[in-house]
């Protein structure tokens, strides 16, 4: 796989029929994608947590407010109980992962630190798992017509309300999402 076929930096859009309950109208941001497969963060299924309680869980504290009632997301259905961060800019983090010149991702605690105090990236979104694919299996569900690809827009990923996110995306190829169907058109 080069980079020309690579879905890195990518919104993986779910089609309407697609309809795991892990993947259901789901908006994924593509982290890595290569020939062993793909991992990515799902950016639009918050859960019953907020980063208030996460920072408290850590040992950590915040007076912000805001800081405190901002969501934590579902990020898919492997290792749930393991923390990541998408973020922009990059930073000093220990465990980051440049996506791009602009976005990386960190799994370190420091990062959660540092947000709780306010000195954390300028644009963050924290989830708990991720969701991965194994070697073809994304082409594989490519080709059953279950996801549509396109470029990632920063401001769907940390500023589009989270209600928002799936229809936002499909309209950044110029697609209302809702009237499609899930039949496939393959000769």
């Amino acid at each position: 796989m080069d980079a020309n076929t690579s879905l890195q930096n990518q919104f993986l859009i779910a089609m309407p029929n697609l309809r795991d309950p892990n993947f259901f109208h789901s908006v994924t941001y593509i982290c890595e994608h290569n020939e062993k497969g793909a991992m990515g963060i799902v950016i639009n299924q918050p859960v019953e947590l907020t980063l208030g309680e996460l920072i408290e869980q850590m040992g950590f504290h915040t007076d912000d407010e805001t800081i405190a009632a901002r969501p934590i997301f579902r990020g898919g259905p492997v290792e749930t109980e393991r923390g990541f961060v998408l973020h922009r800019p990059h930073g000093p983090w220990e465990a980051s992962m440049p996506i791009t010149d602009e976005i990386a991702i960190t799994t370190s605690g420091d990062i959660i630190e540092s947000l709780a105090q306010g000195r954390g990236p300028d644009d963050s979104l924290v989830a708990l798992g991720y969701a991965g694919w194994g070697e073809g299996q994304l082409e594989q569900e490519m080709l059953e017509n279950s996801w549509l690809s396109g470029p990632a827009d920063p401001g769907i990923l940390f500023h589009t309300p989270v209600e928002q996110r799936w229809e936002a995306a499909a309209r950044l190829l110029g697609v209302d999402i809702n009237q499609l169907t899930g039949d496939a058109g393959h000769a």
